[in-house]
């Protein structure tokens, strides 16, 4: 399997390297997105504003924290931030004596996983979206639902042979979008 190294990764290389242009085009692209995830878990703009510093100086001073077996750059990115807003919402309840900021926050330990499944979904669920309409309800049939290909050739009214060309025409639509997601590419399957 060929993998191709994604921009925020070749960012991240170079970064390491001491390089400041490679550190603002990493922010660029990924500031709203550490601030979207913040300001969601925090509910205060200033306080997103901070930890989104927080944040990136932590990725600026250790940009090799970055593992690919462990995810994708934006996978990475979205733990590290909702850790740092757990860690501040924990500091706050201390401070203050409170459990309010915390009383929706599930078991920390679980929180990576979390965090890694909702970024997974929600780019399977794009790349989704994005097939033709009958590739789609294959790909969602054979792989969410368990439906076997002979099952949805009787639901669908369609040849065997067709349902397996089906399938694997809208796999090869989805690794082809998420291989031009990994270059910064826009994807039009």
């Amino acid at each position: 399997m060929l993998i191709h190294k994604s921009e925020g990764e070749t960012w991240l290389r170079e970064i390491e390297d001491g390089s400041a242009i490679a550190f603002e085009q990493f922010y660029d692209q990924y500031s709203s997105f550490v601030f979207g995830i913040a300001l969601n878990i925090l509910k205060n703009k200033n306080d997103a504003e901070d930890l989104c510093h927080d944040v990136f100086l932590e990725i600026y001073k250790n940009p090799s924290s970055y593992n690919r077996e462990r995810g994708s750059v934006e996978a990475w990115i979205a733990v590290k931030t909702k850790s740092r807003c757990l860690d501040r919402l924990k500091r706050k309840k201390i401070a203050y004596g409170t459990d309010n900021d915390l009383a929706d926050i599930s078991d920390s330990s679980n929180v990576e996983e979390k965090v890694l499944a909702n970024v997974d979904r929600e780019l399977v669920m794009g790349a989704l979206q994005r097939l033709p309409e009958l590739q789609r309800k294959v790909i969602y049939g054979n792989y969410f639902l368990g439906q076997s290909h002979r099952k949805l050739s009787e639901q669908l009214n369609r040849p065997l042979g067709t349902i397996k060309s089906l399938v694997r025409y809208g796999m090869n639509n989805m690794k082809h979008y998420f291989n031009t997601k990994a270059r910064g590419e826009k994807n039009d399957m």
